[in-house]
């Protein structure tokens, strides 16, 4: 395997450039957590714990770092007993499968959990020698979250995070990034929307050409994967661990997550291989790459598509999904809605408790629901069959997009009635369609597709390509974290930064 190709270095490839690091991480006083701390914080040093307490989650503070987990409660301050989540009962989803959520919204900086990702890319290269945060740029292609996941993780490691993310996108992202990035140059919005994926390649591909650009792509990074598999993983099990140890029937049938950049589905991997559980790969029925090799445009945005992520584990995928942007703008603008949130509680019961929830789910987080129910339809799920998912960010990024729909769909405004049609058509009238249960043709199908952007387009060698075909190359990547966990406590205990606290 070539490890230039996949970003997989467990030694130091360039001392000089590990040395600049070193130095500046101790001027700096900032401390790395290992990917182990970050799966299981309670191994995070008590006094780090202790003095977290008076940081802003908010801010570009270093050791916000180690709140890049999925265990902050829901003021992001403290930690939860358990990573915060809702149980979706049958009187919101319409299905007896329970649906779990997991909020992404408690990650710090960006209330997405897509810094998880990003920290994932970065680390493992500061404490390989492959990124110089005194001279270099990190450049975070992505739709949205990734990116802006990336630009606080560079602020916060004191070197420049360059966002390149379509135009199109939510002005709530662009807001972010105003406030965030240390030159406004360092915001580069690229041609169309969230379908448009290789528009970002392309103007990654002109910046990759000066040697102090360092492109960070989420999409064939496989620390993106590792990083889920390992931290999102384990959260997702210690949740349902928990609903079943107070019912002991349950299972755990089913994992959804829109492909997008497939770092977080990779956490599917980890709950197939501890729970038996089928990894379901939900995507905008307005492109439907993964479903019919097509093409498209669409708003569900923070999920992209039209080419298949090379970490992406096609081959232990086992159910596709398609969800309409017309029901993720909708139901946005509906659940945001007293009236759409009334509706819920008086004619199908759904508990205070759980609409005071929907505050979290954004676009993506509504087709990842959407999916989950669509899943529990076409599997014929019933109550003891657990579907657990993310709400990958909140609302508050699509303040703006909801303008756009209520202007488009609903320019009177959503009252009893407008909540009454959009519930009952996009929540529970639209079912078991477009949900396909992959064939190993169908899977070879989709797998070959990633042969025109990676080997043709991306340069990948058609030996790594193909590798990637069998589960044995998936399973020995995880041989890599505990090299990278070791090195982060060799470069911590280099900075001195531990010491200072």
């Amino acid at each position: 395997m070539s490890t230039i190709a996949t970003g997989l270095e467990t030694a130091i490839a360039d001392q000089k450039t590990y040395d600049h690091a070193v130095k500046r991480f101790r001027d700096a006083k900032i401390a790395l957590p290992t990917f182990e701390q970050l799966a299981d914080p309670d191994k995070i040093p008590a006094k780090i714990t202790k003095a977290l307490a008076a940081v802003d989650p908010d801010a570009p503070h270093p050791l916000n770092l180690f709140r890049v987990h999925w265990w902050n409660d829901s003021t992001r301050r403290a930690r939860a007993a358990l990573p915060e989540h809702v149980v979706l009962p049958p009187s919101f989803t319409g299905v007896d499968t329970p649906i779990v959520v997991a909020f992404g919204d408690r990650f710090p900086m960006i209330h997405a959990h897509k810094v998880l990702a990003a920290y994932s890319c970065l680390a493992p290269r500061i404490v390989t020698g492959r990124f110089d945060p005194t001279s270099q740029r990190a450049v975070w292609p992505s739709t949205g979250n990734y990116c802006r996941g990336g630009v606080a993780i560079s602020r916060i490691m004191e070197c420049r995070g360059v966002a390149v993310l379509p135009q199109g996108m939510s002005a709530e992202r662009f807001e972010w990034l105003d406030h965030w990035v240390t030159q406004p140059s360092d915001i580069i919005r690229t041609p169309g929307s969230e379908s448009n994926v290789k528009e970002i390649y392309d103007e990654c591909a002109m910046l990759e050409k000066d040697p102090h650009n360092v492109i960070l792509n989420q999409f064939s990074e496989y620390a993106n994967h590792l990083g889920h598999y390992f931290v999102t993983g384990s959260a997702l099990g210690a949740i349902f661990k928990s609903l079943q140890a107070k019912q002991p029937s349950l299972r755990l049938a089913g994992f959804v997550s829109a492909t997008g950049s497939a770092g977080t589905i990779g956490a599917g991997d980890y709950l197939k291989e501890h729970f038996g559980t089928r990894i379901v790969a939900a995507e905008a029925l307005e492109c439907p790459t993964l479903l019919e090799n097509g093409f498209g445009e669409h708003n569900i945005q923070g999920i992209g598509d039209k080419h298949v992520p090379l970490i992406h584990n096609v081959m232990n995928t086992d159910v596709v999904a398609a969800i309409s942007d017309q029901a993720t703008d909708r139901l946005g603008v509906v659940f945001q809605s007293p009236a759409g949130r009334e509706f819920l509680a008086r004619r199908h019961g759904v508990p205070a408790e759980v609409l005071a929830t929907l505050s979290s789910f954004g676009l993506s987080s509504i087709c990842n629901v959407l999916a989950a129910i669509k899943t529990a339809e076409k599997l014929g799920l019933g109550p003891n069959d657990v579907i657990i998912t993310v709400a990958t960010d909140g609302d508050r990024m699509y303040g703006s997009e909801h303008t756009k729909t209520l202007a488009e769909h609903f320019p009177k405004g959503v009252d009893e009635k407008v909540a009454e049609h959009e519930i009952q058509h996009w929540l529970y009238e639209t079912r078991a369609d477009h949900v396909l249960e992959l064939t190993e043709q169908d899977r070879r199908r989709i797998f070959n597709l990633g042969y025109y952007t990676w080997v043709e387009q991306r340069g990948i060698t058609l030996e790594h390509f193909a590798e990637r075909a069998d589960q044995k190359f998936w399973k020995g990547l995880h041989a890599v974290m505990p090299h990278w966990n070791a090195m982060i406590d060799e470069f911590n205990a280099r900075t001195g930064a531990l010491e200072h606290l």
